[in-house]
């Protein structure tokens, strides 16, 4: 296979994986904050909190649609394998998010998050985000895992997801998650908060470390192919450098917290996972739907992807450069003051 039939659903894959690393940058961090509600009682540190991610975080699922729509149009093959082998969990993520939307709103209603209907809008709130970071994790290990496919299509049961394997993942997202909203709490508030997320991404930066252990060792049993990747010459050589650049991240990150830095534990986090994901693509290339479907298995044909590709070309740095400016109007520290202005 050559030229545009071989390239093209690579270069999908490039962009799908980076629409996904995008999507975890920006609702990481947001789902995570959601969490450290059940750890900050305190109303007015709750109030600062959302106000450092209620002007963009809407915009946020932008990029979940787009990774969607981009897997239906463009890895059709995957789409519908991949949907009926995880509908339980997409619809279990799609519920939470949409009732941790309202609750968001109707926090906000509720005298600025006072009284016992807030209370419960706040509770709800925390349990959209940790059941919506729980299910993305659950259904990333779906993916990992591989389903049960026969002539293309899925053959297996509705609860095959359901594994020990996908139950840690789900952990492990909701732990990095919780990080990323306590790194970026770090760099966005000041004060007491900020104090109190410093502790807390220190627990959470050892227990997701603990995960990135448990899982990258797992991974590789599930299928011998894995495996291969990362222990077959000269494969070991490209990947040695994303265990290495773990550590260096984990001394860069506890270095930032003991001189107090504002922004490099938020970047530090940001890099774990772009490692996890790297790791993640290194694991299961070339594979749609492991351990069978390749890329090229599943893809649509090449004049759709080309169309299809000159219409993301238009799209995406539009929505990326809009993602951007939206950030940079909001930026700077958020402070009770601004809260009760």
């Amino acid at each position: 296979m050559t030229g545009l039939a071989y390239w093209l659903p690579v270069i999908w894959a490039v962009i799908v994986a980076f629409v996904i690393m995008v999507y975890v940058v920006l609702d990481g961090f947001d789902l995570g904050i959601g969490m450290l509600f059940g750890v900050e009682r305190a109303q007015s540190h709750r109030d600062v909190m959302v106000n450092t991610i209620a002007p963009v975080w809407d915009g946020n699922e932008t990029w979940m649609i787009l990774g969607g729509a981009t897997l239906y149009g463009v890895f059709p093959g995957a789409y519908s394998t991949l949907l009926p082998a995880l509908y339980l969990p997409i619809i279990l993520m799609v519920l939470a998010l949409i009732f941790r939307g309202v609750a968001f709103e109707f926090r906000v209603l509720t005298r600025g998050g006072r009284g016992r209907r807030a209370a419960l809008w706040d509770f709800a709130f925390m349990g959209g985000s940790g059941v919506a970071a729980f299910c993305q994790g659950v259904i990333l290990a779906g993916v990992i895992q591989g389903v049960s496919v026969t002539d293309g299509a899925f053959s297996g049961g509705p609860l095959d997801w359901l594994t020990p394997f996908s139950v840690v993942c789900g952990l492990a997202v909701m732990i990095g998650y919780a990080l990323l909203g306590a790194t970026w709490l770090i760099w966005r508030t000041s004060g007491e908060l900020e104090r109190r997320c410093r502790v807390w991404a220190q627990g959470l930066a050892i227990g997701l470390f603990v995960a990135i252990v448990v899982v990258s060792a797992w991974t590789p049993m599930l299928h011998a192919p894995y495996l291969g990747r990362w222990i077959a010459w000269p494969n070991v050589l490209l990947v040695s450098p994303v265990p290495v650049l773990v550590g260096v991240l984990g001394v860069v990150f506890v270095r930032g917290l003991r001189q107090e830095h504002t922004i490099t534990p938020f970047l530090c986090a940001l890099g774990w996972f772009f490692l996890c994901l790297s790791g993640l693509g290194i694991t299961i290339w070339p594979y749609a739907v492991p351990p069978t479907l390749s890329l090229w298995a599943v893809s649509s044909p090449p004049s759709s992807q080309l169309f299809q590709l000159v219409g993301t070309a238009i799209l995406l740095p539009i929505i990326l450069a809009y993602t951007i400016y939206s950030y940079r109007v909001f930026r700077g520290k958020v402070t009770e003051a601004d809260v009760y202005h």
